[in-house]
């Protein structure tokens, strides 16, 4: 009888990862390419370690509320996305929060501050996957260690009165924070996908979905339309058991221009025709700009220029835009993950803004709102709703009234 002998592994194969399998009479078929594993916890038992108080729990409930209401133009006032790039120093996120508070308080009148708090980092080729997945930010991947320092954070942040706004990545770990969060983005990367359209369907808080990185919003725009509908998707459920999850549909999602590789989409031009879109695929006309990444240019100064233009817009009576996002450190620039000791307060990610450059920001947009408001409460929006690119220059920042 003839037997059965292993065939040589193929140049550049995943075989040449399996020492065993030189050993085999028979290949394995299965995890060919992995060499460890990690057992995660699950959300319940995380949810039970760092636990929302019932006020927190009304706070967050009352955040996703008036977020939905400002994006549903309901609520007059501005949606304002603000903070790190990504976090990496839960202490440094918790100075920025309490800063971030004061200035909530300060504009209530006419802004809706909620706090960036990315733990989750695309990558376009390699790079540090943020908090959630590398918190010793050394590539050791101690993913049960920055699940419990994420969620802590965000449970913290609550405490402050502080809404949290974060980008769901990846699938099968929102479960153990989306119950924390008022807003959440699906990032450029990851708009076109249908898993991450599916995810959105079934978070129960607004999401925002960027345009792709080379600008097409066209794929935000039917991403939009998909989330609004049920769907079966693959999740873990409370116990951290694989399960298919039946969502209702997310009425609450809406676009999110960032620029791409083609150039900025922030200005009149680019607003006018994305309410086009959206009203000619019948979604609500209602937006917010992302100030960085493809709009900057990823030059954090220029993020100034942005809000100061699409401020404008606001001024002159627009009421397309609900809403902008910047992002702040409590000290300007970035710095080399690699840097030791890391400088306290600044992005190991996108450069960012420093507080003291945020805050004048902020009180130009307020000064929009109230500008705005002049032009009365109408709070429709037809195509070819009247925007003047450059009304007179804002104000300076001023307590709200």
């Amino acid at each position: 009888m003839r037997s059965e002998v292993a065939p040589p592994p193929l140049e550049g194969s995943c075989f040449l990862l399996n020492p065993t399998f030189a050993r085999m009479n028979r290949p394995t078929l299965h995890g060919l390419c992995i060499q460890a594993s990690q057992p995660l916890l699950s959300p319940a038992t995380l949810a039970g370690e760092e636990r929302l108080d019932d006020a927190s729990a009304r706070f967050v409930v009352r955040s996703r509320q008036t977020t939905e209401e400002i994006i549903q133009g309901r609520d007059d006032r501005l949606l304002l996305v603000v903070g790190p790039c990504s976090i990496h120093d839960p202490a440094a996120a918790r100075e920025y929060a309490r800063l971030l508070h004061d200035a909530a308080t300060r504009y209530a009148s006419e802004l809706f501050l909620v706090m960036r708090t990315y733990v989750e980092k695309p990558r376009s080729i390699l790079g540090w996957k943020g908090l959630l997945t590398d918190p010793a930010l050394d590539g050791s991947n101690r993913v049960n260690e920055g699940l419990r320092l994420a969620r802590k954070l965000m449970v913290d942040l609550a405490g402050l009165r502080v809404p949290v706004a974060t980008e769901f990545l990846d699938p099968m770990l929102a479960p153990y924070l989306a119950d924390l969060v008022t807003w959440g983005a699906i990032g450029a990367r990851t708009t076109e996908s249908q898993v991450h359209r599916a995810l959105a369907s079934g978070l129960g808080l607004p999401v925002g979905f960027k345009n792709r990185t080379d600008g097409d919003v066209r794929v935000a725009v039917e991403a939009l339309v998909v989330a609004r509908h049920p769907h079966w998707f693959a999740s873990l459920n409370g116990e951290g058991v694989p399960a298919m999850l039946n969502s209702t549909g997310n009425p609450c999602c809406h676009l999110v221009l960032r620029g791409g590789s083609h150039g900025p989409n922030y200005g009149a031009e680019h607003v006018r025709a994305a309410v086009a879109a959206l009203h000619a695929a019948g979604l609500s006309p209602r937006l917010m700009v992302d100030c960085s990444h493809g709009n900057s240019r990823r030059d954090p100064s220029r993020q100034s220029l942005v809000a100061a233009d699409v401020g404008a817009q606001i001024a002159a009576g627009t009421r397309a835009i609900c809403g902008l996002m910047l992002e702040s450190n409590l000290t300007a620039g970035a710095q080399e993950l690699r840097t030791r000791p890391l400088a306290y307060g600044c992005s190991v990610t996108d450069p960012c803004l420093a507080w003291d450059q945020t805050l004048p920001l902020l009180g130009q947009l307020a000064a929009a709102v109230q500008a705005r408001r002049m032009h009365g409460h109408r709070l429709s929006i037809a195509v070819g709703d009247p925007i003047v690119a450059r009304p007179p220059a804002l104000a300076g920042t001023g307590a709200a009234a």
